[in-house]
């Protein structure tokens, strides 16, 4: 127990949840919430639809993950050098969002949204980086909860908050007090310690371009490492993709949707990644992974069992309390487990190569969902979702002949 105690309540992962809150900032600033300000400011609704491509740095953030392997700012090291630098821009540019005419000049601010996501997707990459360098094997769990703790927290702070701030002042004033939250991943960024590695970085931009993905696959079993990382959370993908418009059907209305989806789900979320977190340190990567995968797949019966129920708000409410949670303590052992397969030489670039994998089943896996659900009903729907865990339980069957990385 002192050993799990450590591994949370140190200055290592106290930083994590810092950069974690950090990290999280940005998102719904070009997202929902913008989304709320230029509705407020009476732009047109297509325009508002075509600003979600804004969003695209964040999906293609791993062109540009080896220059921030290779190159080393010239003050404060590798990682937090990087860090100050995205986080500064990131201040400056949410700033001058702040003083942007939504109605009257939306080129210029789309222009200001985009430069807002590459330097948030930028800052993810480093800070991923940092994470998955400075933390021990033991902290990895803890790290990866921890950091989906201080996310979910800023994600609440630049959506709800921001929000209810926007109904008493000026959104001028509420992108400036969003951009004014981000002197808590600088602090952090000053005052964290710099990762030490034994090996050397790259010192070519070849070099860090080529060898992350010749060093993944000559290891032994990469391929199955790659098809685990696709397939582990499909079963979450298909059974949260149209949560909203399978209560909707069910008579549920949108303040019973809302309140407890964003507020029970978050809560429960955060649970789950904080002690999934503390059972990976506890019990291992192996046997965190096999059981949060098989809680993963169960918890989605819950919605299986409210679909037979129908319009039944305590189970509603059980249904996504219980999701939410299995599914953060999945995400806490699967983050962990992407960090365990990086090697530091080219965490940058390995690290955002693999959460683009995550992406990839996110977006492909969700197309069908709609026609699945309306041909063969809600109840079989669930039964799919829930037998969709096995291909990923499949692959981890082989994770003892995983390789790790060499450094």
């Amino acid at each position: 127990m002192s050993a799990l105690l450590n591994a949370f309540a140190n200055r290592r992962v106290f930083f994590v949840l810092l950069l974690g809150f950090s990290s999280g900032i940005p998102l719904a600033l070009t997202g929902s919430t913008l989304q709320a300000w230029m509705a407020s400011e009476k732009v047109d609704l297509t325009v508002i639809g075509i600003f979600s491509l804004v969003g695209l740095p964040y999906t293609f953030k791993y062109l540009w993950s080896p220059l921030m392997d290779r190159f080393v700012p010239p003050f404060l090291g590798r990682r937090r050098g990087w860090m100050l630098l995205t986080q500064a821009a990131l201040f400056l540019v949410i700033a001058a969002m702040a003083f942007s005419t939504p109605a009257a000049h939306p080129g210029a601010l789309a222009l200001l949204s985009f430069l807002v996501a590459f330097c948030s997707a930028s800052q993810d990459i480093v800070v991923d980086a940092w994470r998955t360098e400075v933390l021990a094997p033991e902290e990895l769990g803890p790290g990866a909860g921890v950091h989906i703790l201080g996310y979910r927290v800023a994600m609440l702070t630049s959506g709800a908050v921001a929000l209810i701030l926007a109904d008493r002042m000026p959104w001028r004033v509420v992108y400036l007090l969003m951009a004014g939250s981000l002197v808590v991943g600088i602090i952090a960024s000053l005052l964290a310690p710099e990762p030490e590695l034994a090996a050397k970085s790259p010192r070519t931009l070849k070099e860090a371009v080529v060898e992350p993905f010749l060093e993944f696959f000559a290891r032994r079993g990469a391929l199955g490492i790659l098809l685990f990382i696709v397939f582990y959370k499909l079963d979450v993908v298909l059974a949260t993709a149209l949560t909203t418009p399978f209560l909707l059907e069910l008579g549920f209305t949108k303040t019973d949707i809302g309140a407890v989806t964003k507020g029970l789900g978050m809560v429960a979320t955060i649970a789950g990644s904080l002690a999934g977190g503390a059972i990976v340190a506890r019990t291992g990567m192996k046997a965190s992974l096999w059981i949060f995968g098989i809680l993963q797949s169960v918890s989605t019966l819950s919605f299986l069992a409210l679909a037979r129920l129908g319009h039944h708000y305590p189970m509603m409410v059980a249904a996504i309390g219980i999701e939410n949670l299995c599914s953060g303590m999945g995400t806490a052992a699967y983050a962990a487990f992407l960090m365990s397969m990086c090697d530091k030489r080219f965490t940058a670039t390995q690290y955002a190569l693999l959460t683009s994998l995550m992406a990839v089943t996110r977006v492909v896996v969700g197309a069908p969902t709609g026609f699945l659900a309306k041909t063969y009903g809600w109840e079989n729907y669930f039964i799919v979702s829930t037998l969709a865990a096995i291909p990923g339980l499949l692959f981890l069957l082989r994770y003892d002949r995983w390789k790790a990385p060499s450094a």
